[in-house]
């Protein structure tokens, strides 16, 4: 029976020094500022949120481009059997097409926040 006690005088010591240790990180945090870091959490994720739109939207602007580009040129193939030269020319174009949608995109949403 002398082990049971012994056993609850380690547990009492072992949650004395938690509460203290933790007593201690609370103190730090406290004085580092810690508290008013969720919001700074809040606001980067944000602005994390916002740059993956803004990516995504580039992203389609380019694949929009080069898929209305080849589109085009290939229905014009077909219609006027001239394989594959329209399809390359209007894919070199919707190719240009999306990269200037993808710089106007970008440059919008950098200049003006």
């Amino acid at each position: 029976m002398g082990g049971v006690n012994n056993d609850s005088d380690q547990d009492r010591a072992l949650r004395e020094r938690f509460e203290k240790i933790s007593g201690a990180i609370e103190k730090k945090l406290s004085e580092s500022g810690g508290a008013g870091s969720s919001q700074d959490d809040q606001g980067s994720a944000g602005e994390t949120s916002r740059a993956i739109a803004l990516g995504f939207r580039i992203l389609s602007e380019l694949v929009a481009g080069v898929l209305v580009g080849a589109f085009i040129g290939w229905q014009l193939d077909q219609w006027l059997g001239t394989k594959p030269w329209f399809l390359i020319v209007f894919l070199g174009l919707g190719i240009a097409a999306g990269f200037w949608n993808m710089v106007r995109a970008a440059l919008k949403k950098t200049v003006i926040r």
